[in-house]
């Protein structure tokens, strides 16, 4: 990892820089309370924060179900982007994917991000498919993408 940088379970006392970096980051967010349900209550989500010389600047999330993981999120506070901290993040919840004995990974982008999708193309991540309309604050496409860890 990049000097500065670590990253570590997030807790519900992130919550308020998560929210934040949300605000900053997504034009459809996630709630407070759905970040408090995924943390509490569903066995199978993993979140994380990545923090870069101390502070919070970006989180990830990952559900490991049986064989599969999907992501269920990930973003950099635009402060911060362009320093390679999406990569290392993506790439710790990726090998926790691995180690957990998945057998594939999957997720959706946005089709105008490109930036991301060829950030996991780098990681062997392939389009799948399509998702019409998935985004409902502008009703843009989703492209699933996905990789066999077999």
């Amino acid at each position: 990892m990049a000097d500065g940088v670590s990253i570590m379970k997030m807790t519900l006392s992130d919550l308020d820089d998560i929210m934040k970096i949300e605000q900053e980051t997504f034009t459809s967010q996630w709630t407070r309370s759905v970040f408090y349900k995924e943390i509490q209550h569903n066995p199978y989500a993993h979140y994380y924060t990545l923090r870069y010389r101390g502070k919070i600047v970006g989180f990830a999330g990952l559900w490991l179900i049986k064989e599969s993981a999907q992501v269920t999120n990930i973003a950099i506070t635009p402060e911060y982007q362009g320093k390679k901290l999406g990569k290392q993040l993506f790439s710790f919840i990726f090998h926790r994917a691995i180690k957990a004995g998945c057998e594939s990974l999957s997720l959706e982008v946005r089709k105008s991000n490109t930036i991301a999708q060829k950030m996991y193309r780098q990681f062997g991540l392939v389009p799948i498919d399509v998702r019409k309309e998935y985004y409902t604050d502008n009703r843009e496409d989703a492209i699933v993408m996905w990789v066999s860890f077999r």
